[in-house]
């Protein structure tokens, strides 16, 4: 633990308790979590303003903002979703552990706002609310999800699961690869350690699911592009 974790625990969460509660009004009043999600910018933001983390993107140019795709990335760390929410143009939502939905005010806001809540496993269940991902798309919204259902320690990518690729056929979305680098040393994994630091968001170009035969193939081609960027 060092000062920036302190600052997390002491200024951090406060605020974004504060912007969860009026999350919760915003969304009871339009219904989307459009509102939400520009609250959630700004926290992503002033997240990496308060930590000293300097944030780099390239390939800004390989998707619209206005467009709706399955985002897909690496996970490294604890500050992947605040910094995606805040430099991705995207009106984003991501797609959350079941647990997380369950805690008062946070989850409820989540919920409300449109990010999906996905139950552990390979069972039935599990596919069911994963699926829940492909109607926010086609309601004309993007969904992130890591495919790796963890995140590294090292930094190096871990192996993918088929889940998310299912959601982008299911609603015959384009998935747009995001390579984060640099997160893994911001906040390391089984520690409560924050650094400041730099990390380097890269955005390939989309990928059109019906280019591909099957889930495997695009499963495969989108690990390569995030691989690559490494």
């Amino acid at each position: 633990m060092n000062i920036r974790t302190l600052i997390f625990f002491l200024i951090l969460i406060p605020i974004m308790l504060l912007g969860m509660i009026l999350g919760l009004i915003l969304n009871a009043i339009d219904g989307n979590g459009d509102r939400f999600h520009r609250i959630a910018t700004l926290w992503g933001r002033f997240s990496a303003w308060v930590f000293g983390i300097e944030v780099t993107v390239e390939g800004e140019e390989n998707y619209r903002p206005e467009g709706n795709y399955l985002v897909v990335s690496n996970h490294a760390g604890m500050a992947d979703i605040p910094l995606l929410l805040g430099w991705m143009k995207l009106n984003l939502r991501f797609v959350a552990k079941e647990e997380l939905g369950k805690i008062p005010v946070f989850g409820w806001a989540l919920k409300s706002g449109g990010y999906v809540m996905i139950k552990r496993g390979q069972n039935r269940e599990a596919l069911k609310s994963l699926l829940e991902a492909a109607a926010v798309i086609k309601s004309g919204r993007s969904v992130h999800i890591f495919p790796e259902g963890t995140r590294s320690e090292t930094g190096t990518l871990l192996p993918f699961k088929r889940g998310a690729f299912l959601v982008a056929r299911k609603a015959d979305a384009e998935i747009l690869p995001v390579t984060i680098i640099g997160s893994h040393l911001i906040t390391p994994k089984k520690s409560l350690t924050i650094n400041k630091g730099k990390v380097r968001i890269i955005i390939g170009k989309p990928l059109c699911t019906s280019d591909f035969p099957d889930v495997e193939s695009l499963m495969a081609a989108t690990r390569r592009i995030i691989a690559a960027n490494l």
